[in-house]
């Protein structure tokens, strides 16, 4: 994914980025990456115009409609030039700008019929000490992808537009911004140009690992709308993995469910509503202390995602999914002495996940039992059946 500035550059700059980028050769920029030891193209398909055009702290923010108008000129020029491009239209920076919706929709009626995507963005932390509502993370996005998609479906609706536009998550993840923004930043960038500082490495626990496990459960239950969905990002800054120059490379709590999602989260979606407790939270209401979500693959293997946020007590959670042999269970949860605060090291691996043990019960339901604040995935295959030999 390449992005093009449409900050302090436009649509001309956009164009000669593709054509340095993707064009065989024999142009006055093709023949400049050759020259730079690049025969080949690089043959980037998907393009973000812009990045978090509404934000103040972009150089050269706009408005809904200065950029809109930019972007479909862009989108115009890119696609002239090159049909086969996917482009991603910037939507607004996080569901709490200002400008939100209103932005989405001004966007998308200069855009829709010219892009694939329109992006949100989206990140959490714990505010306050709200540790219930961190937990519940996963019921923000939700409804952030939920307030998005009715607004590309009354555009598209009252444009009359058939291409399908989806919904790019191109940021998120647990990043403690608060921080960032009131201490980090301003030691990071003090004084002269630092060279490589380090920036954002935070440490992530079990807690946030949960939080991570939830999101990612959230983009699965709403792949329907969700075409795509980037972590951001993957070494040292805001990362499941961390590493020294030079030196040790280890696992972040956060490095597992993400793991468990990319490798078996796979094929058609199947929503579990499963009966849980509810948990009271400050900023969401009551939230179901079980988050879940299944996909079956086409060897028709299910993978079963839970996110359990309770922060007190176990839960017994009971899958009714008759007619299968468990695969595989793990579960990812504080370590013997009970702190979910706990982090990895360079030195030590003190979170990860563990075997889980899975139940058969007289409903013939499938039954684990979940530790407070833990992630967990059971790989289930399809029962062998059963032979019967019989004689006369």
């Amino acid at each position: 994914m390449e992005a093009v500035n449409l900050g302090t550059r436009g649509p001309a700059e956009a164009a000669q980025l593709l054509e340095y980028a993707n064009h065989p050769g024999g142009t006055a920029l093709s023949d400049r990456r050759a020259a730079n030891e690049r025969t080949e193209p690089f043959g980037i398909r998907l393009w973000c115009l812009g990045n978090e055009m509404d934000g103040p702290w972009q150089i050269g923010h706009k408005t809904a409609d200065e950029y809109g108008r930019i972007a479909a000129e862009t989108a115009r020029l890119m696609r002239f030039y090159d049909p086969s491009v996917e482009l991603v239209a910037a939507g607004s920076s996080n569901r709490e700008m200002p400008t939100f919706g209103a932005w989405e929709r001004t966007v998308l009626a200069h855009t829709a019929d010219l892009v694939d995507h329109i992006s949100i963005h989206a990140y959490y932390e714990e505010l306050d000490g709200d540790t219930a509502s961190f937990l519940a993370s996963a019921v923000h996005l939700d409804g952030y992808i939920a307030d998005v998609a009715a607004i590309i479906d009354d555009v598209r609706a009252e444009r009359g537009i058939t291409r399908e536009i989806g919904i790019s998550v191109d940021e998120w993840n647990v990043w403690n911004q608060t921080r960032w923004n009131t201490q980090d930043k301003d030691a990071v960038f003090a004084g002269d140009w630092p060279i490589a500082p380090r920036l954002i490495e935070d440490e992530y626990t079990v807690t946030d690992a949960v939080v991570v496990g939830s999101l990612l459960i959230s983009l699965i239950r709403n792949s329907a709308r969700v075409s795509m969905a980037n972590l951001a990002q993957l070494v040292n800054v805001i990362a499941p993995i961390r590493c020294e120059p030079g030196g040790a490379a280890w696992r972040q709590t956060t490095f597992f469910p993400f793991r468990d999602a990319a490798r078996h989260a796979r094929g058609r979606v199947l929503p579990l509503d499963v009966a849980a407790p509810t948990t009271e939270t400050a900023r969401f209401g009551p939230v179901s202390d079980l988050d879940a979500v299944a996909t079956v693959g086409d060897d028709g293997e299910v993978t079963v995602l839970l996110a359990h946020r309770g922060l007190d007590t176990a839960l017994e959670v009971q899958l009714p999914l008759p007619g299968f042999e468990v695969r595989e269970a793990t579960v990812l949860a504080a370590p013997a002495d009970g702190d979910r605060h706990a982090v990895n090291t360079a030195g030590a691996e003190h979170v990860a996940p563990r075997p889980l043990e899975v139940r058969p019960t007289a409903s013939d339901a499938l039954e684990v039992t979940l530790p407070p604040v833990s992630w967990a995935v059971i790989r289930l295959a399809p029962a062998s059946p059963t032979t019967t030999t019989t004689t006369d």
